[in-house]
């Protein structure tokens, strides 16, 4: 049997609840209004999702065109890298800290066995959050080529969350995951 007490309480739980609910559906709409459509500000710097998202898969394959043509050319491949820059990648047993140390590393790796000639990202899908936060996921499909000529093919998982400064979006983090062929 319902009492009086019962009665309010089940009312006033509603009506909470149904408020938190209106104002998630206010935020939702009014976050949807913050970003417009299309517009440029007076850099001329990508401000649409789209473009956002066109320009931060951009920034990734120019990356790699630099890889390809010089695989010597750390310091260049990753100018567009903030300095407190992160990773985690299947080779490595702990994330790698700051752009400095990526260079390193790298700089030291690029004289391996191999060298990629060609890079592709597939299914890529960019998440934009206020404008200035950019999450691109994709698959990497890519040919590596050994010094005595022989060719190998390369897959990867990869998150890349780029965060804009200024009217420069700068790579933050990446997570490069392992991804074997299916048996």
């Amino acid at each position: 049997m319902f009492t009086y007490p019962r009665i309010l309480l089940m009312t006033v739980l509603t009506l909470a609840v149904s408020s938190l609910a209106l104002g998630q559906s206010q935020t939702v709409a009014a976050n949807k209004k913050a970003t417009p459509a299309i517009t440029a500000d007076s850099g001329g710097a990508p401000t649409s999702n789209a473009e956002i998202a066109e320009a931060v898969k951009a920034l990734a394959k120019a990356e790699w065109a630099l890889e390809i043509r010089d695989p010597n050319s750390i310091a260049e491949q990753s100018k567009d890298y903030a300095d407190d820059y992160t990773e985690f990648r299947p080779e490595y047993p702990t994330r790698l800290e700051g752009k400095d140390m990526y260079q390193r590393i790298n700089t030291a790796g690029a004289t391996g066995d191999s060298r990629s000639i060609s890079g592709e990202m597939f299914n890529p899908k960019v998440q934009v959050y206020n404008g200035d936060v950019a999450i691109l996921t994709y698959h990497y499909v890519g040919i590596d080529k050994s010094k005595d000529g022989k060719t190998e093919p390369t897959r990867a998982k990869v998150t890349r969350v780029y965060v804009k400064q200024g009217d420069k979006w700068v790579l933050v983090h990446k997570n490069v995951g392992a991804d074997p062929l299916p048996k």
